[in-house]
């Protein structure tokens, strides 16, 4: 493979007529991207291509003349509809040699399982002209690398498990080699709380202050419902000297917002709680009518909650409130069942007859109908109940549809949660 000018900037083509559907992502691109970025490699475009030659056969051809460096996943098994090796042989105008080394490669593969290779499986030893090889340690298809001049392309298995051995071992390798002396570092910031346009306008002086410093730093804000992530990043040959002015900024990103700051090494809010928690040796129940146990959910996504999660309770209804979290009749009567002291006793409640620590009530109507003028769709009350009587209640006003509601209901909840164990 010949030493030429550094990898600048790349471009990712995940091909596959399934990944357009409702039911399936690309997740081979977050990888990559994240691999290259280290290397100091820019992503600047990814696309999803179907299985269909003309279009693929575009696509390759507008990424190559953009970038240094494109890399194709899928489109390299035995069927007709595995397209990639056509695709690029049509663009860079080489043929495809078969390469009887790779033919019996597969051959002995199937051979191991006491099977006998399909004839159709030989596409799959079809090599570009010129191409050095890539070995699968997992399966039949192997990858290639296509030099055109001074610019790469990386053709790629579908399967993670297939992909990201092997393009580990190109990382190690001919990437490392080729990427040039600047290294990417960067810092996830996660702030809760905050809106977008309130987090770029805290940030507006932050950046007027990093913009002197070196090396620069790109700044990438993310909004979720409820969240935002905040990235960080700088190039430079000495990492060392990144990663200080890196950490200068994230030091400036605290001060400015304060326990608005999640986490300032990337973990999740749901994360960050079940640390708290586990720190303090609390146990948590929860109480949810509206989340409808979305709060739960994405507490014990967190390998390890069984440490601090002791129970959830969905109390929907109002009698189920009062059955199974002792909330009396009369306060629902009184303030209604989307209210601060209904949550309160919600929160209470769990919390007593679990026995535990800490415990949250989450109460509210989710819509599209419920609402009314004093409370319209949207308005959530949340509460959180600790040790010695140590209350907090909140109600709040969320937009959008049921999903939304849910789903910043739950955010809020947890965040609550996280500033109670903070104090």
């Amino acid at each position: 493979m010949s030493k030429a000018a550094p990898l600048a900037v790349a471009e990712i083509i995940a091909v596959g007529t399934e990944m357009l559907g409702a039911d399936r992502s690309d997740t081979n691109s977050l990888f990559i991207t994240t691999r290259l970025n280290e290397l100091g490699i820019e992503v600047r475009a990814k696309a999803i291509v179907a299985d269909h030659l003309e279009t693929l056969s575009s696509a390759v051809r507008e990424a190559l003349a953009r970038a240094d460096l494109v890399v194709l996943t899928g489109g390299l098994g035995p069927t007709d509809d595995d397209l990639t090796r056509q695709a690029v042989a049509e663009v860079v105008v080489r043929p495809l040699v078969e390469d009887s080394r790779l033919v019996e490669a597969i051959r002995a593969r199937f051979d191991r399982r006491g099977m006998r290779m399909p004839e159709i499986n030989r596409r799959q030893a079809q090599v570009v002209a010129g191409a050095t090889t890539l070995d699968n340690p997992v399966g039949t298809a192997p990858g290639m690398w296509v030099e055109i001049g001074e610019k790469i392309v990386l053709l790629l298995p579908g399967p993670p498990r297939e992909m990201r051995p092997m393009f580990e071992a190109v990382v190690a390798g001919p990437l490392l080699a080729r990427a040039g002396d600047e290294r990417l570092a960067r810092r996830v910031v996660r702030l809760v709380g905050r809106t977008e346009s309130h987090a770029e306008e805290k940030l507006k002086p932050l950046y007027e202050r990093w913009a002197g410093w070196a090396p620069p730093i790109a700044v990438t804000i993310l909004a979720g419902r409820g969240k935002i992530e905040l990235q960080l990043s700088a190039r430079d040959r000495d990492t060392a000297r990144a990663d200080r002015v890196l950490d200068a900024a994230v030091g400036d990103v605290v001060g400015a917002f304060g326990q608005d700051v999640c986490s300032t090494d990337g973990r999740e809010l749901e994360e960050v709680v079940g640390d708290l928690l586990r720190a303090r040796a609390f146990r948590l129940a929860l109480a949810e009518s509206c989340t409808g146990g979305l709060v739960a959910s994405r507490l014990t996504d967190v390998p390890g909650s069984s440490d601090y999660v002791e129970r959830g309770v969905v109390a929907y209804s109002n009698a189920a409130k009062t059955d199974l979290l002792d909330v009396a009749p009369g306060l629902i009567a009184e303030h209604g069942a989307v209210s601060e002291p209904v949550a309160v006793a919600m929160a209470e409640g769990a919390r007593r007859r679990a026995g535990v620590e800490m415990g949250v009530g989450v109460t509210g109507i989710a819509g599209p109908g419920g609402g009314s003028e004093a409370k319209p769709v949207g308005t959530v009350a949340i509460a959180v109940a600790g040790p010695g009587a140590q209350v907090r209640a909140r109600t709040w006003l969320f937009p959008g549809t049921r999903h939304h509601v849910k789903m910043f209901s739950a955010t809020a909840a947890i965040d609550m949660l996280r500033r109670a164990l903070l104090g």
